[in-house]
């Protein structure tokens, strides 16, 4: 069913934003892996509400319990259960979601297809839908960085028209310098306007989007399957999956159509090692990390567009339930931009994938 992910390492989130909690299933984690609530919980914190003055007021510790596949603090190899409840509802809220449909929300799509939803906070179509992805993603990234060093880092590098200048986010950045700045974009100047315009479009009622952009290097060569499970493939439908995404970039991306072949190819050179055969590297990275679906040992670099929050406080026109025209102007407390509180997600889907191929790599090849 479409609420799982991945064939390995396998999860399943299940809950909604405004019932008793949100969780996960994780299976096919392997076993006798150190983690710790706490190792969880350092992510989720990243991921929560009401964490700073342009994120949701709503007040949420995501508290994460691990209630199985855990035992004195290692795997088990047997299913992972990790729970977080939700302590600050406020359904009242959302009254009028329960006869209109919000503009550009699933309201109208999740009544049709299903003859019934949850209008609290969205129900399944919240991002709080998320914590579960978050959660078993701290887990893949463990796994990771123990399977080679693995290590994946998102940053927000445009908030509607204000980006970051060419050229000046090249380097690889540290943790510390995108947790820097609520907006987590590593580029101080930029990161302020960014925070200013989305404190101007709240106070307007109003919300926008950007882009938000992940790296991870030290990825092994091999990753990705030929045809339908190639790399990119799956790693744009983890991104496309997440709630406001709307856009996917691997490596050079749109961009690229207007280069030529001679401009776009990644030369290959060899690269001398301490001991044994050269490695073999590129010395351009247009392909993003990835050629033929498969990793190549460059970093793996992508883009995520992800659109304005949908619901916002300006009355807007929409129908009921019975189809007559009505007005909407919504309730309660909302994002009035999701990438800040998205950057972990993204790393999270990013791990996700990273860690199946990882599992299935070895599985087929040893």
């Amino acid at each position: 069913m479409p609420n799982s992910f991945g064939h390995l390492f396998r999860i399943t989130t299940w809950g909604e934003s405004h019932g008793p909690g949100i969780g996960v299933v994780i299976d096919g984690c392997p076993p006798l892996l150190p983690i710790s609530a706490e190792e969880i919980q350092a992510e989720l914190d990243r991921r929560r509400p009401g964490q700073s003055e342009i994120t949701t007021p709503r007040k949420e510790a995501d508290t994460v319990e691990i209630l199985s596949g855990v035992y004195e603090g290692k795997t088990t190899g047997t299913p992972i259960a990790l729970l977080v409840r939700n302590t600050d509802q406020r359904s009242s809220a959302y009254n009028e979601m329960k006869a209109a449909f919000r503009p550009s929300h699933a309201d109208f799509t999740y009544q049709t297809k299903f003859g019934v939803r949850d209008p609290n906070g969205g129900g399944r179509s919240s991002a709080r839908e998320t914590i579960g992805r978050v959660a078993a993603g701290a887990i893949a990234r463990k796994i990771l960085a123990h399977a080679g060093g693995v290590e994946v880092r998102a940053f927000v590098t445009r908030i509607h028209d204000i980006a970051a200048p060419a050229g000046a986010l090249v380097k690889f950045p540290t943790l510390a310098e995108v947790e820097a700045s609520p907006v987590r974009c590593p580029h101080p100047a930029t990161a302020a306007a960014m925070v200013e315009r989305i404190k101007a479009v709240r106070s307007d009622g109003d919300s926008v989007g950007g882009v938000i952009e992940c790296r991870v290097r030290n990825v092994p060569v091999g990753l990705g399957e030929p045809v339908f499970d190639r790399l990119e493939a799956d790693l744009g439908k983890a991104l496309l999956s997440l709630p406001a995404c709307k856009g996917f970039e691997v490596g050079s991306g749109f961009a690229g159509t207007k280069l030529t072949g001679s401009q776009h190819n990644d030369p290959f050179y060899p690269e001398p090692t301490a001991s044994g055969p050269p490695r073999i590297r590129t010395r351009s990275n247009h392909s993003g990390g990835v050629q033929g679906g498969i990793s190549n040992g460059e970093p793996i670099l992508l883009r995520a567009a992800f659109k304005p929050t949908a619901t916002i406080l300006i009355e807007q026109e929409t129908v009921d339930q019975a189809g007559n025209a009505t007005t909407y102007k919504a309730r309660g407390r909302h994002d009035p931009c999701v990438l800040p509180r998205a950057v972990p997600i993204v790393e999270a889907m990013i791990a996700l994938v990273l860690i199946d191929h990882h599992l299935r790599q070895r599985g087929q090849n040893g």
